[in-house]
């Protein structure tokens, strides 16, 4: 699969990744130097510094915060780099997952997930306040505003509140338009321990584009939305002192609009095979993948060690990735640069197509995922890979958070 590719259509790219007879390109066949016990992750250190640096490189062109997704790599260690570069400070997904970065000693924070239970919040505050973090989170309902507030005054913090924004994914937020988004403002403004931050959406439903042009019309339609129901608030008395978005394709895709504060793409630093679909990166970006072990063979499939519980069965991010679960290349055979794809997943076991021809017994692939962010998770290591072929073992941090 040539990397000239990647700017065909999707329908076009999808089908690349099943041409068995094509030389792969440097991007995906690397050297594997150490014999470790497989399935194990791997990423490529120069790849991903080389990735963080075009985000915060963009970020800085515009003039905005990067508060980067940590749920991607739930490492500290990547957090700390990204932190290094320029970034601001996080976003999380979750208050177990936020307590690990707190304690680490991150400064800022955003939790972009909807609290509906005071409760929740009760091992994150004490160490928010212990650490003297900025804490700020979303709310989509009275019943969250609610919950917050009670938290907040629970453990005497002041928790900063965005409004969360639904633009078009329909997963949790505010229609922009809905009379509710300016009452829930306006709630939040008037309860006790909380400060209105502003506006916050995820553009999910770029995942789904089928081109550039559409990724940037999404972007661009997304921040329209939240400037405009930013000056009804304004017209109501209410400050706004952000508006955030974030989403790795509509942060790639295009200059950045003009209106937003803040940023906060996650999958940015690994990139993976759905972005690869949406032409907003190369082979040579890909800085993530799993090397796995062909244990048996068949005349359909030979079969590696890395099913489910490592790949996930997340074909992209909300479930809109291209076909199957990976590439997969040789990395102890030349295998005349054919990439295969991991077409079907159990538990332990990838089952990978023998066109063309089958691997050896014992032979090591590298697998790309579709979904990088789901990948990771399932692993308690990686192994960070550097230019000069050194392995590092360092741990996902926060892979154990669970509420």
């Amino acid at each position: 699969m040539a990397t000239s590719e990647v700017s065909r259509p999707p329908a076009a790219a999808r089908e690349a990744t099943r041409v068995h007879d094509k030389p792969a390109t440097n991007g995906l066949r690397r050297p594997l130097p150490a014999d470790l016990p497989t399935p194990y992750v791997e990423v490529d250190a120069l790849r991903l510094e080389r990735n963080m640096r075009v985000m915060q490189d963009r970020a800085n062109a515009a003039g905005v915060a990067l508060f980067p997704h940590i749920k991607t790599h739930k490492s500290v260690h990547i957090a700390k780099q990204q932190l290094q570069l320029g970034a601001r400070g996080i976003t999380a997904s979750k208050p177990s997952e936020a307590l690990v970065f707190v304690e680490a000693g991150i400064p800022s924070i955003i939790v972009a997930y909807p609290i509906v239970s005071a409760g929740s919040l009760d091992r994150l505050l004490p160490a928010v306040k212990a650490h003297g973090t900025e804490l700020r989170t979303i709310a989509a309902s009275e019943t969250g505003v609610d919950a917050l507030s009670a938290a907040a005054m629970r453990h005497g913090v002041e928790i900063g509140v965005f409004l969360k924004v639904d633009v078009g994914l329909g997963r949790v937020g505010v229609k922009p338009h809905d009379p509710l988004a300016v009452a829930l403002c306006q709630r939040i403004v008037a309860a006790k321990g909380l400060h209105f931050a502003g506006l916050l959406s995820h553009a999910g439903h770029a995942y789904a584009a089928a081109n550039r042009a559409q990724l940037a019309s999404i972007a661009n339609d997304e921040t329209a939305s939240l400037s405009a129901l930013a000056e009804q608030l304004r017209s109501t008395g209410i400050a706004v002192p952000c508006i955030s978005v974030g989403a790795t394709p509509t942060c790639l895709a295009a200059p950045l609009p003009a209106g937003v504060q803040c940023i906060r793409p996650g999958n940015y630093v690994f990139l993976d095979g759905t972005a690869l679909r949406l032409g907003i990166c190369s082979e040579d970006d890909l800085a993530l993948s799993v090397v796995a072990r062909v244990v048996a063979a068949n005349e359909h499939h030979f079969i590696v060690d890395a099913g489910s519980k490592s790949m996930s069965s997340d074909r992209g991010a909300h479930g809109l990735g291209g076909p199957g679960y990976g590439m997969v290349v040789a990395v102890d055979d030349n295998a005349d640069g054919q990439v295969w794809t991991l077409e079907r997943l159990s538990e332990e076991h990838g089952f990978v197509s023998v066109a063309g021809r089958p691997l050896p017994l014992g032979s090591r692939v590298r697998i790309f995922p579709n979904h990088s962010c789901a990948t990771i998770a399932n692993f308690d290591r990686f192994t960070l890979r550097r230019a000069d072929g050194e392995a590092v073992t360092l741990p996902v941090d926060a892979r154990c958070g669970q509420t």
